[in-house]
């Protein structure tokens, strides 16, 4: 695993405030995005799909979350999980608590 790559996730991950990897062709990633933008969040993403370096984030991310697929969403450096997670956080108000950058459940 490149230092570069874990590096690159990390900076991500610690910069915005709501960060999301995903692949550009992917319907739960376009359900996650609406939703997100739906609530007015403003998010940054990484499409795995168009970076030449896309298959080591997806390694590294898996690794680090145990996660493969995608969409791989963190909120205030906290890993939500994929588009079914984003849901549940949504409809059980989790979400919002997160955004506030409580880490509570």
């Amino acid at each position: 695993m490149s230092e570069v790559v874990k590096a690159l996730v990390e900076r991500l991950i610690r910069e915005n405030k709501v960060m999301f990897f995903g692949k550009s062709y992917c319907p739960y990633c376009k359900n996650a995005k609406n939703l997100l933008a739906s609530k007015n969040i403003a998010f940054k993403t990484f499409e795995i799909d168009l970076e030449s370096n896309g298959p080591e984030v997806q390694d590294y991310l898996q690794l680090k979350t145990g996660q493969r697929t995608v969409p791989n969403i963190f909120i205030n450096n906290q890993h939500v999980g994929g588009n079914s997670d984003l849901v549940a956080a949504n409809e059980n108000g989790r979400l919002d608590t997160l955004l506030k950058g409580k880490t509570e459940l």
